[in-house]
């Protein structure tokens, strides 16, 4: 069977149990009172919302892999990295799920304590690693620090309807682009899986009678597969420039991270205490209505996703003269945006 058919299964299969799904994951929340109550006031929304979403993208992007996975054949070793990737992001499932359930979620210690056992496994058991880095201590050293940090920049940057799980889709879509040409199945068929099953929740993300949150449950998991997708393809054929491409590609949600950490290191709190630092508040305070914040955040990642492949493809020079014309475009927007006060 033609092999770019068999990713138009996998999109379409996981898009169909995602919209399927949904909804009855919301009634199933809805029954067992796993909400999302605003009682603080860092939360953006004022009505309780069922949690659950997660586990409808859960199931669909690990189904859809299982069927295409009974259709065809996979090579042993992407095999072998696929089972590793659905071992792992299982686990943050169970995790972000545990957290969601839990009144007051479990606090972010045992959250970092499962990340990082997860992304151990990968990296040590699996091999889904920065193979570019020659030393191989650091080398897992840096993947596990990459996983758990990709994985925790989507849980951060859920706070807003269709923000974390935008940035997702259109992160899949570019490492499947970017990873096409050198044919690494694993990573098509987990990205355009992970993008189907995203597209299928969003609707009701999105809507009024019928929103569900894809909460922790959701974004621990699809920062973690995110975070292994990433690892899975080559960047450097033409120039180490391209070894960035990855980072390019994630620019919103590290950003994220970087931006709300240094915030609130600086009123003297942890970065896993929650505050109004997210740079979406900011644009908020200076006039911009969610819509518009939304499609900002999507033309901003489209930006970096072709500069990310334009990585993959340029001279040495060329590709550095577009990194630092892309660091000074970040200056500028982070200046612009702390001088926002959120608080």
């Amino acid at each position: 069977m033609n092999e770019n058919l068999l990713y138009a299964y996998s999109f379409f299969i996981a898009f169909l149990i995602s919209v399927i799904f949904t909804p009855i994951c919301r009634f199933l929340a809805i029954k067992l009172n796993i909400l999302d109550v605003p009682t603080t006031k860092i939360k953006t929304h004022k009505v309780s919302t069922p949690y659950l979403g997660g586990i409808a993208i859960a199931f669909a992007w690990i189904l859809s892999l299982l069927l295409i996975r009974a259709i065809t054949s996979f090579p042993t070793l992407t095999l072998r990295n696929l089972r590793g990737i659905i071992f792992g992001a299982f686990m943050m499932l169970i995790v972000g799920l545990a957290d969601d359930i839990k009144k007051g979620g479990l606090g972010f210690k045992p959250k970092l304590v499962i990340q990082f056992l997860s992304a151990s496994i990968i990296v040590f058991l699996f091999n889904i690693r920065m193979d570019f880095i020659p030393i191989y201590w650091l080398s897992c050293l840096i993947s596990i620090i990459w996983i758990m940090g990709i994985t925790n920049a989507f849980n951060i940057i859920d706070i807003m309807d269709g923000l974390s799980s935008g940035i997702a889709v259109i992160a899949s879509f570019t490492f499947l682009f970017i990873s096409l040409s050198i044919q690494m199945r694993y990573i098509n068929f987990c990205s355009v899986a992970l993008a189907g099953a995203l597209l299928g929740f969003m609707p009701y993300n999105f809507s009024v009678s019928k929103k569900i949150f894809m909460g922790d449950t959701g974004s621990l998991f699809v920062g973690f597969v995110v975070a292994c997708i990433s690892l899975g393809t080559s960047y450097s054929s033409i120039s180490n420039i391209g070894l960035f491409a990855p980072v390019c590609v994630l620019a919103i949600p590290i950003y994220e991270t970087f931006l709300v950490s240094m915030c609130r290191i600086q009123k003297g709190i942890l970065p896993f205490i929650g505050s109004k630092d997210h740079y979406a508040l900011r644009l908020s305070k200076m006039g911009f209505s969610k819509k518009q914040i939304l499609i900002i955040t999507y033309i901003a990642c489209l930006f970096f996703s072709v500069c990310a492949y334009l990585f993959t493809t340029l001279s040495m020079f060329s590709a550095l003269l577009l990194f630092i014309a892309v660091g000074i475009l970040m200056w500028v927007v982070s200046i612009t945006l702390v001088a926002v006060k959120v608080e």
